[in-house]
């Protein structure tokens, strides 16, 4: 016990000081996933909104992909983009592997799936009159998507943070694609991972204490936005 409370007094004082190493980890993991969410956005959202259309083909086969996709274990992802980033993959030429990009493009892969449906669901919970009128009343389909699309805007809010919250805390891409290297790759869980297998338990709880509170702040927005 007094391990613990001496561990985490370490960790508090780690956080109070702002000390360099906690802040440089803290603030990869957030800009990280910060990209990373907004290129799931640009992508998740129109995937969602097009499924939310009754015509689509093979609709109810796309929605079954996509909520399997929702559990695609991260190992999986980082395996898959490993192997195509690495040098004898067909993108190595690239030279992506174990940069902040490689982690981008897998946190995106793992995002982009949670707010397409998320969206989907949105839509699909929407008033069927409101594209119509919109439409009635001289609005372009681009316009009108637009209206629908503000209509449904914290179901909307709600999908980027819901893909927020699985990025922040996701390990096996970050691991295995950015190669956890320290003030560049390195993030708050694989930090969290190293230090703690060195016995940095202090500095390990320290990070973890700022991603609870991170994943806390994210949950309860969530909550929110799902009961407007």
């Amino acid at each position: 016990m007094e391990y613990l409370s001496s561990s985490l007094g370490t960790a508090l004082a780690l956080i109070v000081s702002m000390d360099r190493e906690v802040l440089s980890t803290v603030w990869t993991s957030l800009s990280l996933s910060l990209v990373s969410i907004g290129m799931a956005a640009l992508i998740g959202i129109p995937v969602g909104a097009w499924l939310s259309m009754g015509r689509v083909p093979l609709r109810r086969l796309c929605i079954t992909l996509l909520n399997t996709l929702m559990a695609l274990p991260t190992v999986v992802v980082g395996l898959v983009i490993f192997g195509l980033l690495s040098r004898q993959g067909p993108l190595g030429s690239w030279g992506l592997l174990f940069t902040p990009w490689a982690m981008i493009i897998g946190q995106t892969v793992l995002a982009t799936p949670i707010v397409a449906n998320y969206t989907l669901g949105a839509l699909s919970g929407a008033d069927p009159r409101i594209l119509p009128t919109a439409l009635t009343l001289g609005a372009s389909p681009l316009q009108g998507a637009w209206q629908l699309l503000l209509e449904v805007r914290f179901g909307i809010m709600a999908a980027i943070i819901a893909g927020f919250g699985r990025v922040i805390a996701e390990v096996g891409v970050a691991m295995m694609l950015g190669g956890n290297i320290r003030g560049y790759t390195r993030t708050m869980t694989t930090a969290i991972a190293l230090e703690t297998s060195k016995g940095e338990f202090a500095f390990g709880l320290a990070l973890g204490l700022v991603l609870m509170t991170v994943a806390l702040a994210v949950n309860l927005l969530l909550n929110l936005l799902q009961q407007r």
